[in-house]
């Protein structure tokens, strides 16, 4: 039987040479493995109070969307710098080389709103900790994160369980 990893396809040397990609357009063109990918996104937190979805840029925008429609709740997207209308507030966090910064709309969440953060890779977990920022200053409690890739080597998820996150991830894979 098919697991969502066999769904993943690597493509070598990009964006530059050295990086293996793991491309989960692959998973998502399928049909099976994504309803897969979803509801094993899903499952550690059946039972759980949640009251939106938020999905980080840009995967995490279709994998966020698919979990909102599942659960019928609301989807937040959390965003590069620039690219949402209206007011925002503004979260920096540090790259391989330089910094980036996330937004999320001001009024997008609600003080004790529950939510849960999904996108479909965790490297080093800079741009989910930079989006866990933003949701805790907006005063939203978060249920846990999810993710369909883990590349321990970077080590996100150790970053997100230190700062008290319950982290699901569906698959792993070696390398960077």
């Amino acid at each position: 039987m098919k697991t969502v990893k066999d769904y993943i396809r690597t493509i070598a040397d990009f964006p530059h040479e050295g990086i293996m990609f793991r491309d989960v357009t692959s998973l998502f063109a399928d049909a099976r493995g994504f309803r897969m990918a979803i509801d094993q996104l899903l499952h550690p937190w059946a039972g759980e109070r949640i009251d939106k979805v938020i999905g980080l840029e840009a995967r995490g925008f279709i994998l966020g969307g698919a979990i909102a429609h599942q659960l019928s709740k609301g989807f937040v997207p959390i965003r590069k710098k620039g690219k949402l209308p209206g007011q925002t507030i503004s979260q920096a966090y540090k790259l391989e080389y330089g910094e980036a910064i996330m937004e999320i709309h001001e009024d997008a969440l609600q003080p004790g709103e529950r939510v849960l953060v999904v996108d479909d890779l965790l490297a080093t977990g800079g741009t989910c900790e930079a989006s866990i920022k933003l949701i805790e200053r907006l005063g939203a409690e978060i249920v846990g994160c999810s993710f369909i890739v883990d590349l321990p080597e970077l080590g996100g998820r150790k970053l997100l369980e230190g700062l008290g996150m319950q982290v699901n991830v569906l698959c792993e894979f070696d390398g960077v």
